[in-house]
């Protein structure tokens, strides 16, 4: 099995288009074939996990969206957050998440806790 570390963009590249061939035509479970998928699948991870990294969403468009997701109002977050007018306010940003909102939110409604904490400084560059 020649494979090589992903290293630069080319490589990247290169590996992207072997792996293209494989979903077309997924080998058979445990071939040669298919420990080389699954090495070229590790390595592009890695690498597009180091290079690409995907953001947080923010914690306020996290909670809007499983909102929409889920058919949800307002109304329906007030066992997670406070009364309505702090659902609202929440909502439309002038009082920030607290920690038991956020786990509140996270056991009551299934949202992720890691999307709704972000660090401060990471909010004011979004």
């Amino acid at each position: 099995m020649d494979i090589h570390p992903i290293r630069t963009d080319a490589d990247h590249k290169a590996a992207l288009r072997e792996l293209s061939g494989y979903f077309n035509n997924e080998p058979a479970p445990g071939t040669e074939e298919d420990e080389r998928f699954e090495v070229l699948l590790t390595l592009v991870e890695a690498y597009e996990t180091e290079h690409y990294p995907i953001a947080l969403p923010d914690p306020i468009e996290a909670i809007k969206f499983h909102m929409e997701q889920c058919g949800l109002a307002p109304k329906d977050l007030a066992p997670a957050i406070g009364r309505l007018n702090r659902v609202y306010e929440v909502l439309n940003r002038k009082r920030p998440l607290t920690l038991p909102m956020i786990w509140n939110l996270h056991r009551m409604l299934g949202i992720p806790a890691s999307s709704l904490i972000r660090p401060p400084e990471e909010r004011k560059a979004a």
